[in-house]
């Protein structure tokens, strides 16, 4: 197994982690092992755009094929005057 050191914790913190430890009935080092790992996992989950969201919700109801339209010469731009 391999082990790190960390340096320069703020004392807050290091309270805070004690007593997150104590109560879980933990040593500090354990419960940083937890909350590490626990950290680490949540970033294991794919994230989805919205994009990928809206077709898996979609999905089930098949394609949907569009016709394209035909392409037309360009539109004069507006004459603001």
């Amino acid at each position: 197994m391999a082990s790190i050191t960390v340096r320069n914790l703020d004392e807050g913190l290091k309270r805070r982690l004690r007593i997150r430890a104590a109560e879980n009935d933990r040593s500090m080092e354990q419960e940083a092992r937890d909350i590490l790992r626990t950290a680490l996992d949540e970033d294991a989950v794919p994230v989805r755009n919205l994009g990928t969201a809206i077709h898996e919700l979609f999905k089930p109801f098949g394609d949907v094929e569009l016709e394209i339209p035909p392409r037309e010469p360009m539109r004069e731009p507006p004459q603001f005057d």
